[in-house]
């Protein structure tokens, strides 16, 4: 066995004081913390696993969706956290880190945007029986995870002009009008290079799950219990969406659907998938897109290059760009971006071309003004705004949505392939059952 996961049993081992054994012949209704999951060399305990029962309990309670059975909800959420798990530790190993300076800046914009405090919104959670210690490392690892899939997924989908053309010419023959959908979705993932038999099983938990909803359950709670998606818990809703950020066998369907109808049990290369209409409109309202010119130079973290030297190097370039050395010619120097060749010349970006936190920096600049270090998931970034405009398009703007629109959903798909690839790659040992 893997050392370090006897390390982590005996640690787990080591607190439970000395006279536990014999307290608990004497009293059975001491509960003991022990590992549920193996995954690669880290565990997942039964507190772990309770912490996120009861939490999903509360929200479940709160959106007022049926409670699915206990023992049907405890294997979906280990699950989850068992990919959680898979994730971080692919992120840390790759040099991925979020220090305790940018955990509290997440928290706080947490608390603001549930109006209210840090410390208030720690008392918050206290009260509803959430550990906040524990809350903290489990943001931390939805931080990681999102630099994570950012850096492996996003931003690796390519456009082509020939993709964008088909989309339009898709749109005009359907007399210009781009209708959008609201949609639930239930996933059923198969495993890479499942064998038949285990294809077949899967398939007879998406009938099953299609047959309960069809019998009157609520698709909630059969989402709660058997989906596989990230926000399964929530009934899986993906929001308004066009038919461009849909994948193809969803919109063959979903078109002729009437709002409130469920789809039979559709088959892609990640699974089986259920989905539900929940609402349909057309978008024909035009949009005055603001664009920013923008440059860049960018530093990648790896394994030689740590955080504290890749922003030391930018504030250096800094520097020396305050005192007259041109941006454009450090940035052919001295970025690790595909743009360097071209001065780190980003072209004119839309909102949603660039990831969040390189966004909202650079949102913050004037023309001609360069910002401190940025960080994103690609690593550390300086930013240095050209000029801005604002205007409808026409021709030009129709593309702009629609490269977003064909992102989107080219991202969703290859992020799901990629969750799958990685759950299939870790070892995994489960005790769920164990007593």
């Amino acid at each position: 066995m893997n050392m370090r996961i006897c390390a982590a049993m005996l640690m787990l081992c080591s607190a439970i004081p000395a006279g536990a054994a014999q307290d608990d012949r004497r009293n059975e209704n001491v509960v003991l913390d022990r590992v549920v999951a193996v995954v690669n060399s880290e565990v997942v305990t039964r507190l772990d696993l309770d912490e996120q029962v009861k939490v999903a309990l509360q929200q479940l309670n709160r959106q007022g969706t049926p409670l699915p059975a206990r023992d049907v909800l405890e294997r979906q959420l280990l699950e989850r956290l068992i990919t959680s798990k898979v994730l971080a530790q692919t992120a840390r190993e790759t040099g991925l880190r979020v220090d305790d300076t940018q955990l509290q800046r997440s928290i706080e914009r947490i608390a603001q945007e549930n109006k209210t405090t840090p410390e208030a919104f720690r008392k918050m959670l206290e009260s509803e029986g959430i550990d906040f210690n524990r809350f903290r490392e489990e943001l931390r690892n939805e931080i990681l995870i999102a630099r994570l899939k950012e850096r492996e997924v996003d931003s690796k989908i390519l456009i082509t002009d020939a993709e964008i053309d088909n989309y339009l010419k898709n749109q005009q023959s359907q007399g210009g009008k781009d209708d959008e959908y609201s949609l639930s979705h239930i996933l059923i993932l198969v495993p890479e290079q499942a064998s038949p038999e285990q294809i077949q099983a899967k398939r007879v938990v998406a009938g099953k799950a299609l047959d309960q909803i069809k019998g009157g359950a609520d698709f909630r709670q059969v989402s709660a219990g058997v989906s596989d998606a990230q926000n399964a818990l929530e009934g899986g809703p993906l929001g308004w969406r066009s038919a461009a950020r849909l994948p193809q066998i969803f919109v063959d369907v979903v078109k002729n659907m009437k709002v409130g109808d469920v789809s039979p049990v559709l088959r892609s290369a990640n699974g089986f998938h259920i989905i539900k209409l929940m609402d349909k409109r057309g978008n024909e309202t035009p949009v005055i897109i603001p664009q920013t010119h923008a440059q860049h130079i960018l530093i990648r973290l790896n394994e030689v290059v740590s955080e504290a030297e890749a922003k030391q190097r930018l504030t250096n370039l800094k520097e020396r760009i305050e005192h007259g050395t041109s941006f454009t010619e450090l940035a052919r120097l001295q970025s690790e971006d595909a743009s360097a060749s071209r001065g780190g010349d980003l072209g004119w970006l839309s909102p949603g071309d660039t990831v969040p936190e390189f966004e909202r920096a650079m949102n913050a600049l004037e023309p001609g003004q360069v910002s401190d270090p940025v960080q994103s998931p690609f690593g550390w970034h300086l930013i240095q705004v050209v000029e801005r405009r604002s205007e409808d398009m026409s021709k030009e703007r129709q593309r702009v949505l629609a490269r977003q629109s064909i992102r989107t959903r080219k991202a969703d798909e290859a992020y799901q392939e990629w969750v799958r690839q990685q759950r299939d790659r870790a070892y995994v040992e489960l005790r769920l059952e164990e007593h």
